[in-house]
């Protein structure tokens, strides 16, 4: 499977997710789509993402966007976290790091001198017509959420 470009149709998957949900791409067309990575659940950096999802999520919603957040994290984990976080959008379990590797998120990080290979924070908008307009990657959580808004109410 290639990775995913800008300007281009997004090839069709199907992920679980959290309440008992199977997201198949090609059903959300007419809705603009923002997909997030993230490396770990309830870790300080993707939690205040998700919180800031959380709290933009009416703004994203009146834009005709909904939001999905992808980790590899087990679906157990996700439920726990989107619980206890409130998330009023879906977590995909990514453990077979299918999605991962179309959106070529997986990247060699530095933990405290330690080499391992891991998702990189990145986060991916599909318009209605289900082709890819705008990634960043290497995200820096503060302000990112309103970079992707904008970019949404820009479509």
């Amino acid at each position: 499977m290639s990775t995913v470009e800008i300007n281009q149709q997004m090839p069709d998957f199907t992920a679980a997710a959290t309440s008992g949900q199977t997201v198949k791409l090609s059903t959300l067309k007419g809705q603009k789509v923002v997909i997030y990575f993230y490396p770990k659940d309830s870790t300080p950096g993707c939690t205040t993402e998700g919180q800031n999802f959380r709290d933009q999520h009416p703004a994203f919603a009146k834009a005709n966007c909904v939001i999905f957040g992808v980790s590899r994290d087990s679906m157990t984990r996700h439920e726990n976290f989107k619980a206890k976080q409130a998330f009023p959008f879906e977590l995909i379990s990514d453990e077979d790091e299918s999605l991962c590797r179309l959106f070529d998120v997986i990247k060699e990080k530095n933990m405290y001198g330690r080499k391992a290979m891991g998702i990189e924070r990145s986060t991916f908008l599909i318009d209605e017509k289900g082709v890819l307009r705008q990634e960043w990657r290497k995200v820096s959580v503060k302000g990112h959420v309103d970079d992707v808004l904008e970019a949404v109410k820009g479509l």
